[in-house]
């Protein structure tokens, strides 16, 4: 009787850095250290002797782009925004790749800007993007709910990686940068509320596939719920990216009907095309509604009126991920480079903050 033919064997999972590190009984960033060759950490040669028992065990070896990237062999960074056209629009990211190209001269380094263009990135879209420029340490704008599996793949290949965004999860164990985002449009909103309003619609910066889009949401919710004020769901539309979309979009939030008094816009850029929709319907600014913005981007002080919003520091973003991407590469704790200062809320004539006894409670 013949023999039935043996089926060919399954091809076997690469271990990840997180199960080595599980293995030895140490942290991630250990692996890291020890598998690249990192001397500075003051890591015991036991310690290293049970990495390197680990990773034998379980056949782990560090992707050879990690390898190559631990050397710094290539002087490329790469900057990583959804799209392209993002940079034609978006005030705050132009200022964001102008300092980090900046800070790049500075060290010897090349910035390189890279898209994906694919809705949420496909899985493995960084590692590609990783193989096929040699780059030696990338940073996430703008970061997509679709894209952290991919990102999980350059975590655990151990390649240098900064992430424009402080809400990601820390137990993920990605190096992340930035502000507290819910808590700066909570800001925002408390300011409004303190003015006497509490009909404050949100007009939001983008679509919400984005993080840091739904936390702005959430901090204005947050907001108007510690202040017993239901957030109804026609207070509430998206642009995306563009002063034009900001425009359309207070054009619609008003079409909808119910009178607001104040308005928060996700980003200053959405602001200027929100307060173009007011004029046109015959509303002044503050005095029949008030506005927010935020980022302070360097045209908010020309608006008509002037703008009152969140300040960021772009500026100093650009530097704070440059220094962070320089310390995994040199072996050195991330976390120990200097942050960037909190947000902080300027106030203009946008918000009617010296009519704030004329101001009817809504």
């Amino acid at each position: 009787m013949p023999t039935a033919p043996r089926k060919a064997p399954s091809p076997q999972t690469q271990p990840t850095s997180s199960e080595v590190a599980r293995r030895a009984g140490v942290s991630r960033t250990t692996v890291s250290f020890v598998l690249n060759g990192v001397t500075t950490q003051g890591i015991s040669e036991a310690t290293r002797e049970k990495v390197l028992a680990a990773a034998r065990e379980l056949g782990y070896e560090p992707h050879a782009a990690a390898r190559s990237l631990a050397g710094g062999s290539t002087g490329n960074m790469a900057l990583v925004i959804p799209k392209v056209e993002h940079l034609y629009f978006d005030a705050f990211l132009e200022q964001l790749v102008a300092s980090i190209n900046e800070h790049c001269h500075r060290h010897g380094l090349k910035l390189l800007i890279e898209t994906l263009e694919d809705p949420g990135g496909k899985a493995g879209g960084f590692m590609k993007l990783v193989r096929s420029r040699r780059i030696d340490g990338l940073i996430i704008a703008h970061l997509r709910a679709g894209e952290i599996e991919s990102l999980r793949q350059l975590r655990d290949a151990g390649i240098p990686l900064v992430v424009f965004d402080r809400e990601l999860s820390k137990a993920e164990g990605f190096h992340t940068m930035g502000h507290d985002t819910r808590a700066s449009a909570r800001m925002a909103v408390n300011h409004l509320i303190a003015l006497g309003h509490r009909r404050i619609g949100l007009v939001n910066y983008a679509q919400p596939e984005f993080h840091s889009v739904n936390q702005r949401e959430r901090g204005w919710h947050q907001a108007l719920a510690e202040h017993g004020i239901t957030a109804e769901p026609q207070w509430v539309t998206h642009a995306d990216i563009t002063a034009e979309s900001g425009y359309r979009a207070t054009r619609e939030l008003l079409a909808r009907g119910g009178r607001l008094t104040a308005l928060f816009a996700g980003n200053d850029t959405i602001a200027f095309g929100a307060l173009r929709a007011l004029h046109e319907a015959g509303l002044r600014v503050p005095q029949d509604v008030a506005v927010v913005g935020y980022d302070d981007i360097p045209f908010a002080p020309y608006a008509s009126p002037p703008l009152t919003t969140v300040r960021s520091d772009p500026v100093g973003h650009g530097r704070q991920a440059i220094q962070m991407l320089l310390a995994q590469i040199e072996g050195r704790d991330p976390a120990a480079v200097e942050p960037v200062p909190a947000p902080t809320l300027v106030i203009r004539e946008s918000c009617g903050a010296s009519l704030a006894g004329r101001i009817a409670p809504g």
